[in-house]
């Protein structure tokens, strides 16, 4: 799964239910991105392993 879809998946989510969805920090490989009181962290590459952006997805959840 490519890193904007993943990002944008989680906009649309935490837009529906108007919860604050921020960049906190950058990395030099990872993002850490803050979604309400959930902190996640987002590789920085092109293509996310379908694995890893399920877990992103759970821990959001």
């Amino acid at each position: 799964m490519k890193q904007v879809e993943v990002k944008r998946r989680i906009q649309r989510a935490a837009q529906a239910r108007r919860i604050q969805w921020r960049l906190v920090r950058q990395g030099g490989r990872h993002e850490v991105w803050q979604c309400g009181r959930t902190k996640v962290t987002i590789p920085r590459h092109r293509e996310i392993n379908e694995i890893t952006a399920e877990g992103i997805f759970t821990t959001l959840e």
